[in-house]
C-alpha cells in the first residue's frame, strides 16, 4: 500500500505549463529520487506536496496518520531560539522527556521533579536518545553552536539543523529539497550512510548522482510532461534512458516516413479532401502531433574563446592568514602550472572560500605574498553569485556585457545565439531574471563568467542547484577547458571526473597537497585507518612491539602520563558504570540524584578527553 499516491496532479503558471496529468505513488522503504531539467516543477511539486501550494488538477493522498518529514531549501526557525531548543521541541514522546530532564538539571532544588524526570528517562529509554542527538550534532558540525540563537548562525549551519531536526523526527515518509547542500563531503557520507541504516520512505531530489547511486532504489524522471518510473539505482536508471532514447528515434524515424507520405495524400486535390477516410485524417493527425511534438536535444556548447596563458600563473610564497584565533592558512607554498586541475576538500569553516579570495586579492594576507602571473585572466564563480536586477531580461544581462562574444577560430556569436547554447530558447530570453528557477539563474550566472574569455576558473561550488543535464554537460567543457582549474564542491562525481590532485584542508592552517582525486584521498585514508587499526592488535607480539617503540619515541614524560592516562581511563569507566547502575535500579536518595546526574555527564566529558589524548600519544 502506497505512503503517498499522486494522482493527474497539473500546475501551471499563466502560461507556462510545468506539468500536466503527473501520476505517481511511492511505498513503505522505498529511496525514491525525482530527476528532472531546473525550470521543470521540481521544487513546485515538492511544495504541492507539503501542501505549501494547490494543483490546477488531481489529486495529492497520504496515508492516513503517517508521519511525513520535509527539508526545504530555506528553513525558518525562530531567531531567539537554540538549535538544542529546537531539537528538544520534537512532538515526540522520548524528546518530551529529554526536554523534562533538562529542565530538571537547571532546578536542582525540585526533588520532585527531578525524580519525576529520571524515572521518565528510563521509562523511556531516553539516556540513548540524547547520545544519538549528540552524534547528530557533531557529524552535522552544530556541536559548537548548539546552545547559540539562531539568529548567529549561519545559512549553512540552519540548513543542517533543519537536516538533524527532520532525521530525529522518526518520519514515515521523509522529503528532501537538495539535501546535500551546506554538507562537506564528510558529512554527506554520514547521512549517505545513515539514511541507508533506515526503514522510511524517502522521496529526494539531488544532483549528488554518488549519493543517489548508494541512496536510491526507484527514479522518478518527469521528462515532456511525462513521469517515466525506473525500479533501481541512479546507474540502472542511465541505462534505461538510453534504451528509451533509442527506441524513440526509431519510431521517431518510421514516424517522420510515414509524415511524408501521408502529407503527399492530404495535399492531393483539395476537391477530394470531403471524401477521404475520416480515420486516415485522424490518423495524419496524430502522426504529425508525434513528429511535431519530438523536441530536438540541444547540448550546452561552450566553446568560447580562452586567452592566451603564460608561463608564470599564480605563485604563492608562504601564505598565512587568520581571523582572531582562527588560523586559516599556515606558510603555505605552491606554484600554480598550466593545465594544473585542482580540488579542494575540507570540513565546513576551515576556511576554503578565504582561501580562493586569498588568491583573487579580495582579503588582506596577514604574511608571505601572492604573485598572478601578467597574462592570467581569472573567472571566478562565487556561491553568491552575481546579483541580477529581478526586472531584466536574460537577453539584457548578456547584452551588459557584450553584444558579439568572440569563439575559437575566431567564429562569433550575437547575444542570442549564444543564449540558446545555454539552453535558453528564444522565447525564454525575454523572460524577466525574477521568473527563472535557482538552477537557471546559475546557468545564467556561468555564462556570464565565460563570456570574459578566462584562463583560469575559480568555481566555488558550482553544482549547487544545477540539474544534472547541465552538470553532464559543463563537465564535458571542463574537461576540454585548456587553461588552469581550481575547484572547491562537495559533488564528489564532478571532482573525481574533473580534478587530478586535491589541496586537503585539514584545519588549524594546514594544507595538504595531495595527488589524486576525491575518490583516490578516500581510499588513502581507509588504507591509513587499517594500518592503524592493524597497529592495535591486541596481540602479546604487537603490544610488546609497541610497548619498545614508545619507549623509544616518548619521552620519560609522556611514558608517564600515558601511563597515568590508562590509569585513569579504568578508573573513570567503572565509577561511570557504577553511576548508570545507580540510576536504573533507583538506589541514590532525592538529594543525590541531581548530583550523580551531573556526576555522570562530567565522567563523560572527561573519559572523551583522556582518549583523545591517550591516541595522540599511541600516535607518537
Amino acid at each position: 500500500m502506497n505512503l503517498l499516491s499522486v494522482e493527474n496532479i497539473s500546475k501551471s503558471f499563466g502560461e507556462r505549463v510545468l506539468f500536466e496529468n503527473l501520476s505517481f505513488g511511492i511505498a513503505q522503504s522505498e529511496k525514491v529520487a525525482f530527476v528532472a531539467r531546473n525550470g521543470t516543477g521540481k521544487t513546485t511539486l515538492l511544495n504541492l506536496l507539503m501542501g505549501k501550494d494547490s494543483p490546477n488538477t488531481g489529486n495529492i493522498v497520504f496515508r492516513k496518520e503517517i508521519r511525513v518529514g520535509f527539508l526545504e531549501q530555506n528553513s525558518q526557525f525562530p531567531n531567539e531560539k537554540t538549535p538544542m531548543e529546537i531539537l528538544l521541541d520534537i512532538d515526540l514522546p522520548q524528546f518530551k522527556t529529554l526536554k523534562t530532564y533538562h529542565h530538571s538539571l537547571k532546578h536542582p532544588e525540585d526533588e520532585k521533579l527531578s525524580q519525576q524526570a529520571l524515572d521518565l528517562m528510563q521509562e523511556h529509554q531516553a539516556w540513548d536518545l540524547e547520545a544519538k542527538m549528540e552524534e547528530m550534532l557533531f557529524y552535522l558540525g552544530l556541536k559548537e553552536v548548539a546552545h547559540k540563537p539562531v539568529k548567529n548562525l549561519s545559512g549553512g549551519q540552519i540548513k543542517r539543523m533543519a537536516l538533524a531536526e527532520v532525521l530525529l523526527n522518526e518520519p514515515d515518509l521523509l522529503i528532501l529539497d537538495e539535501p546535500t547542500n551546506h554538507l562537506d563531503l564528510d558529512m554527506i557520507e554520514w547521512m549517505q550512510n545513515f539514511l541507508l541504516k533506515q526503514s522510511f520512505a524517502i522521496l529526494m531530489v539531488t544532483h549528488d548522482r554518488y549519493f543517489l547511486d548508494s541512496v536510491c532504489n526507484v527514479i522518478l524522471e518527469l521528462e515532456d510532461q511525462t513521469i517515466y518510473r525506473h525500479k533501481g539505482n541512479y546507474s540502472y536508471y542511465l541505462e534505461k534512458k538510453q534504451e528509451r532514447e533509442e527506441i524513440n528515434a526509431v519510431t521517431l524515424g518510421k514516424a517522420k516516413q510515414v509524415f511524408k507520405k501521408e502529407l503527399e495524400w492530404m495535399r492531393r486535390q483539395p476537391k477530394a479532401r470531403g471524401t477521404k477516410s475520416k480515420s486516415r485524417i485522424e490518423s495524419f493527425k496524430e502522426v504529425k502531433k508525434t513528429v511535431k511534438g519530438q523536441k530536438k536535444e540541444r547540448d550546452l556548447q561552450m566553446n568560447i574563446q580562452m586567452e592566451r596563458l603564460g608561463s608564470k600563473i599564480i605563485e604563492v610564497h608562504h601564505l598565512r592568514k587568520s581571523f582572531e584565533e582562527k588560523c586559516i592558512v599556515d606558510d603555505f607554498s605552491y606554484t600554480f602550472k598550466k593545465q594544473d586541475r585542482i580540488g579542494i576538500i575540507g570540513k565546513n569553516g576551515v576556511g576554503k572560500t578565504t582561501f580562493l579570495n586569498l588568491l583573487m586579492k579580495l582579503e588582506q594576507l596577514d604574511g608571505g605574498k601572492i604573485v598572478h602571473g601578467e597574462t592570467l585572466k581569472i573567472g571566478y564563480y562565487t556561491q553568491k553569485g552575481l546579483q541580477f536586477d529581478p526586472n531584466k531580461r536574460v537577453i539584457e544581462v548578456i547584452k551588459d556585457i557584450a553584444d558579439v562574444i568572440p569563439l575559437a577560430k575566431g567564429r562569433k556569436l550575437t547575444a542570442a545565439q549564444l543564449l540558446e547554447r545555454f539552453l535558453f530558447p528564444r522565447k525564454m530570453q525575454y523572460d524577466r531574471v525574477e521568473k527563472l528557477s535557482g538552477g537557471e539563474r546559475k546557468r545564467l550566472y556561468l555564462l556570464t563568467i565565460l563570456m570574459t574569455n578566462p584562463n583560469f576558473l575559480i568555481l566555488d561550488e558550482p553544482t549547487n542547484d544545477l540539474d544534472i543535464l547541465t552538470l553532464n554537460v559543463l563537465e564535458e567543457f571542463l574537461e576540454e577547458f585548456p587553461g588552469c582549474l581550481l575547484i572547491i564542491s562537495h559533488d564528489r562525481y564532478f571532482m573525481d571526473r574533473l580534478v587530478d590532485h586535491l589541496f586537503v584542508f585539514q584545519g588549524v592552517g594546514k594544507i595538504k597537497d595531495f595527488p589524486g582525486n576525491y575518490t583516490d584521498y578516500r581510499v588513502f585514508e581507509e588504507e591509513e585507518k587499517k594500518k592503524a587499526k592493524a597497529e592495535k592488535v591486541p596481540t602479546e607480539k604487537k603490544e610488546h612491539k609497541k610497548q619498545t617503540n614508545r619507549t623509544k619515541k616518548l619521552s620519560y614524560k609522556e611514558q608517564q602520563e600515558l601511563k597515568e592516562i590508562e590509569k585513569n581511563l579504568q578508573k573513570f569507566q567503572k565509577e561511570k558504570e557504577h553511576i548508570e547502575a545507580g540510576l536504573s535500579n533507583h538506589d541514590f536518595a532525592n538529594d543525590e540524584l541531581v548530583e550523580k546526574s551531573k556526576k555522570l555527564h562530567d565522567l563523560n566529558n572527561e573519559i572523551e578527553e583522556l582518549e583523545w589524548r591517550w591516541l595522540e600519544l599511541q600516535e607518537e
